[in-house]
């Protein structure tokens, strides 16, 4: 399947594997969302047949499930074409987002039809004996209904492998948007079966019919979630994190990095700022020369636009080593997870100043005034002339 998968985009899609390129990127996405479109168009119009030759309401909610697929490829295909225009004046980050925008449009338009499928069956339900099922094309009722559940799930391994090759979030959604289509078909395909042999279940059309809207309903409102996540800001991949970490602490002349920010503006539109400790008496061109490396080298490789702070570091005070060890060991006895970097001292007339900025992880019940008071308490007994000011940041990265 992954083979067929390469091979169509190998035939459509010149330079594929340079998927870091927007133009590469638009044409994955418009082969899924036209790809889409052809299945879905095809599941729709035989199932809608069938279900009205049949009078089955589920498969006819089938169908309609069919259909707001159908429009979420079209809704991809405008969205994967105006993400890729460039940035302009109003928009000075490009328009990567839209993809976004487009997942959550598609996304209210099922939780609607959703809603609009369930009140039909309920409304069945409640007048009772009314909605038998016809038999006579029960060969093609089941012939369409196992041939939905295989281009579903051809359909779902096309979405994963363009998915995965551009790392998208709407194709990602729409896979698992059809892997919910082929629960939903198989249901009432096997609705389908117990009714034939059991023709006095006649609500259980019905009932198939209430049970795929509602999960069609729950698969909207899946989706809202997952389309509103980036728009408002998500963690930073835990590999890209790591990747660029290592990376840049893989330069010589790199004392250590801190304050690693990420912001995504698209799918492949990501911002880096990070601070990147030095030798202080080091030659300050040369400490340029190597961050302007760091910062091309970084952007080339893993796609990112990267901004580094160069943070010089006193590295002949003999005072601080000490002093930074104490600090390590003060923070273990409260939790040895928390970590500090920018030590530095300011030494005045009649006291010394420690400054630090403090990480701790991620917990809502942590009181940041309380921790800032008991470590500058403890940081302040280690020697009677220490002023101590800290700096507390929540580390939600990786």
């Amino acid at each position: 399947m992954f083979v067929m998968i390469t091979f169509l985009r190998k035939l459509f899609i010149k330079d594929y594997k340079n998927t870091l390129d927007p133009k590469v990127r638009e044409k994955h996405g418009v082969l899924a969302a036209l790809g889409g479109i052809v299945v879905n168009l095809l599941l729709f119009t035989f199932k809608l047949l069938i279900g009205l030759l049949t009078f089955s309401m589920s498969i006819i909610s089938d169908a309609i499930n069919n259909l707001t697929d159908l429009f979420s490829c079209f809704v991809s295909l405008f969205g994967f074409k105006i993400a890729n225009k460039p940035a302009d004046k109003k928009h000075p980050y490009g328009h990567q987002r839209v993809e976004y925008i487009a997942g959550m449009i598609v996304s209210f338009v099922i939780i609607v039809i959703a809603l609009v499928l369930g009140y039909s069956s309920i409304s069945l339900l409640i007048e009772g004996d009314a909605n038998r099922i016809d038999f006579s094309n029960v060969t093609w009722m089941f012939v369409i209904l196992g041939g939905s559940i295989l281009f579903k799930l051809f359909l779902a391994f096309f979405y994963h492998g363009l998915g995965k090759a551009i790392n998208s979030v709407a194709l990602k959604a729409n896979k698992q948007d059809s892997i919910n289509d082929i629960i939903c078909t198989t249901a009432v395909l096997i609705a389908s079966i117990i009714q034939f042999y059991i023709p006095s279940i006649w609500w259980l059309d019905l009932a198939m019919s209430l049970g795929v809207s509602v999960f069609i309903l729950y698969s909207g409102i899946k989706m809202v979630i997952e389309t509103a996540s980036p728009l408002i800001g998500l963690t930073p991949d835990e590999d890209l994190v790591k990747n660029v970490l290592e990376g840049i602490k893989s330069y010589r002349g790199v004392l250590g990095v801190h304050d690693l920010a990420i912001h995504s503006y698209g799918p492949n539109k990501t911002f880096v700022t990070i601070h990147v400790e030095v030798d202080g008496y080091s030659n300050m061109f040369e400490a340029h020369d190597l961050v302007d490396k760091i910062e091309e080298e970084i952007a080339s490789k893993y796609g990112v636009e990267i901004t580094i702070h160069m943070d010089p570091i006193d590295t002949k005070n003999k005072e601080l080593p000490i002093l930074k060890q104490q600090i390590t060991s003060i923070l273990n006895e409260i939790d040895s997870s928390y970590t500090f970097h920018d030590l530095r001292l300011i030494v005045n007339k009649d006291h010394t100043t420690v400054l630090f900025d403090l990480v701790v992880g991620e917990d809502k019940h942590l009181n940041l005034k309380t921790l800032n008071r008991k470590i500058t308490k403890r940081v302040n007994g280690l020697d009677k002339k220490y002023r101590c000011s800290i700096r507390i940041d929540q580390n939600y990265l990786s």
